[in-house]
C-alpha cells in the first residue's frame, strides 16, 4: 500500500530502488537518486538531522563509485563532516564513515596532492 501523504516513506522506498541501482551497477542512475533524496531530507528535516547526515553519506558513496572525487571530497569536507561533528559528535559511526569517504575519495583521486595523502 503507498501512501502519498508520507514523505519519509516515500523517500526511505526510493533509497531502497537507490540501493537496487548500485547493486545491478547501475551507479548513474543511484546518483539521481540519492542527490534527489539528499535534497529532499534538507528541506524537511534540516541539514543537522542524522536522516540528512545518511542522505548525504549515500551521497557520497555514489560519487566515490563513479570516481567522482572532487565533488566527493567537496560534499563531505566541506558540508556533512563538519555538521556531523557538531550534531552527532567526532565518535558517532555516521561521523567515522565519512571520514572513511573521505579518505577513500582523497587516496584514490589520480590527481591526488601529497597534502591530500596526510590528509587521508
Amino acid at each position: 500500500r503507498y501512501w502519498s501523504h508520507d514523505e519519509d516513506a516515500v523517500l526511505n522506498a526510493q533509497a531502497g530502488l537507490a540501493n537496487c541501482f548500485c547493486n545491478l551497477g547501475r551507479d548513474a542512475e543511484a546518483l539521481v537518486l540519492r542527490r534527489m533524496i539528499h535534497d529532499r531530507l534538507k528541506a524537511m528535516h534540516g541539514v543537522s538531522d542524522e536522516r540528512t547526515i545518511r542522505g548525504g553519506a549515500n551521497l557520497v558513496i555514489s560519487l566515490n563509485q563513479l570516481e567522482l572525487w572532487d565533488e566527493a571530497r567537496s560534499i563531505s569536507r566541506d558540508r556533512l563532516l563538519p555538521v556531523a561533528r557538531q550534531s552527532l559528535g567526532s565518535d558517532h559511526d555516521l561521523t567515522l564513515y565519512l571520514n572513511q569517504s573521505l579518505a577513500h575519495a582523497l587516496f584514490f583521486n589520480p590527481e591526488r596532492t601529497r597534502d591530500d595523502l596526510l590528509e587521508a
